[in-house]
């Protein structure tokens, strides 16, 4: 009796900072969903279910930013999967040289993505940014654009500062899952006379997918999710072109006051990420069964 008297009194905390900051603000978000409240004034009035028809039927910025958040989104998860698993692959054998590189990729993980946005306005700036610079000195004119301004790219240009500043994070988890690879497997290919290529096919590849299956899990919500980069470099711009839920849902509230309706935009954002951790789990729980 003892204890669980013990284990209580540590799990109690949490359960009471679960409470309050997640289940109590959660409630009132889908409270707030149903009225016109304006963030400021006490008062405010019931409207039903006004907000989520305008929101699902007649909102063209909303239906832009699930698009764009597609985008985003997709993008990421293949380019970051790909990069990161190729970096594991080269930097598996725990050589000091392999470590100094795996500390330099993992960098940019841990710097502030604010700090991180105002690098990459810099590299981004189209007169005097490093990288129009370097295509211009290596005689790639044709290459140079407006990164951040050009409403057909600047979604992608974001994803590629996601790409940079997390391929590292995952890498990790790649390395560990290639540790956990037995090597007399190796051992056997290498004996059938097995190419590097047919090697990964048939061994690295297959015992690597849970790995990959929690990489793509965790880099899906993770893109899904941004806000503090994307504020920070276009703040949505240009036209929309880079206006994500998260993002749609902070000037709804904080620029034009409708803390009503960013409460319904808050509710349906919350579950399409349900929706999609849903998934996610489903895919990496057969993962775990097959593998």
């Amino acid at each position: 009796m003892k204890k669980y008297k013990a284990l209580s009194f540590f799990i109690l905390p949490g359960i009471i900072f679960y409470i309050l900051f997640f289940i109590f603000p959660t409630i009132s978000a889908l409270g707030l969903s149903f009225t016109d409240w304006n963030g400021l004034s006490p008062d405010y009035n019931f409207v039903g279910f006004k907000n989520y028809k305008l929101l699902l039927t007649d909102d063209p910025i909303f239906i832009k930013s699930v698009s764009n958040n597609l985008k985003y989104m997709f993008s990421v998860v293949v380019f970051q999967t790909l990069i990161s698993l190729v970096f594991a692959i080269l930097l598996a054998k725990n050589t000091k040289l392999n470590v100094f590189y795996r500390a330099v990729l993992f960098l940019p993980t841990i710097i502030s993505s604010v700090s991180v946005a105002f690098v990459w306005i810099f590299v981004y700036e189209p007169s005097i940014g490093s990288l129009n610079a370097v295509l211009s000195a290596l005689g790639l004119d044709f290459l140079i654009k407006s990164w951040l301004g050009d409403k057909n790219i600047a979604i992608y240009s974001l994803a590629f500062v996601q790409v940079w500043a997390h391929a590292g994070q995952v890498m990790i988890i790649f390395i560990a899952g290639l540790h956990a690879i037995p090597k007399s497997l190796y051992e056997v290919a290498r004996i059938e006379g097995a190419t590097k290529w047919q090697t990964f096919r048939n061994v690295t590849w297959p015992l690597l997918a849970p790995s990959a299956t929690i990489v793509i899990a965790y880099t899906t919500l993770q893109s899904f999710k941004a806000f503090d980069l994307i504020l920070a470099t276009t703040d949505g711009g240009p036209s929309y072109a880079t206006e994500i839920l998260s993002l749609f849902l902070y000037h709804e509230a904080f620029n034009n006051f409708k803390f009503g309706y960013s409460s319904a935009i808050a509710v349906v954002f919350m579950l399409i990420i349900a929706v999609i951790t849903i998934v996610q789990f489903r895919l990496l729980k057969s993962n775990k069964v097959n593998y």
